[in-house]
């Protein structure tokens, strides 16, 4: 069973999140505040400490908490775990946004959202988790188009398609999280260098590029998706 651990201090959202959540079968552990949350992932830590997986698999993070920032308990889930973090928030701007996914955030989700949006995303974060986890080769599938990770190949049925090493490593970034976006900064940090998180107009060069290999119509991409103002992500399959 998948535990959820939702951290969030509004009592009627909190409550409807968690009957969603508890209706689809998961199990939910409530926290309405960073000392709180901290208490329960204490057993978390004591797991790791002895091996074990922690016993929280997805952790909904609202920001604004009566006792402190999500930002910083953002940051501790950070230092100690590996578990995918959703932000749910009121706080749409998109200079927000950025910050918390490059600090390490999964998702951010902008209050108010559906609980099948939420459901969704969750699934996104648990697939992504578990494929995490696997030692088998990796590859991404969407249609026809496949892109083996390991071996740096992508074709599109029986045809080789031939991307330059940059185009390579860009794909490789947001391959690695399908589903996941990843920022500007993000991309620019781990393909060019921290130099380089500035120099947006690479991306835009270089993801045309790609789309225009990768996709049926570049002009309507259906694989290689833009986050306005934010970064890409790669469509699940």
């Amino acid at each position: 069973m998948i535990h959820i651990l939702l951290i969030e201090d509004d009592p009627s959202l909190r409550q409807m999140l968690s009957d969603g959540l508890l209706r689809e079968s998961y199990k939910v552990t409530e926290a309405i505040d960073v000392k709180q949350t901290k208490a329960v992932l204490a057993s978390a830590l004591a797991r790791q400490a002895t091996n074990q997986k922690p016993d929280i698999d997805v952790i909904l993070l609202d920001l604004n908490l009566p006792d402190g920032t999500g930002e910083s308990l953002l940051s501790y889930i950070r230092r100690n775990f590996r578990i995918p973090v959703l932000i749910i928030s009121a706080r749409h701007e998109e200079g927000k946004k950025i910050q918390m996914l490059d600090e390490g955030a999964d998702d951010y989700l902008v209050k108010p959202f559906s609980v099948a949006e939420l459901l969704a995303r969750i699934r996104v974060a648990v697939r992504h988790s578990n494929q995490g986890s696997q030692t088998l080769a990796r590859v991404y599938k969407h249609g026809d188009l496949a892109f083996d990770l390991d071996k740096k190949r992508v074709t599109r049925g029986e045809q080789v398609i031939k991307l330059s090493k940059t185009e390579l490593k860009l794909l490789t970034q947001l391959a690695t999280s399908p589903g996941y976006i990843c920022t500007h900064r993000q991309l620019l940090k781990e393909v060019w260098g921290s130099e380089f998180v500035e120099h947006t107009h690479y991306l835009r060069i270089y993801m045309a590029q790609i789309r225009a290999k990768i996709e049926h119509n570049p002009a309507d991409p259906q694989i290689l998706l833009t986050e306005t103002g934010i970064g890409y992500r790669l469509a699940e399959a």
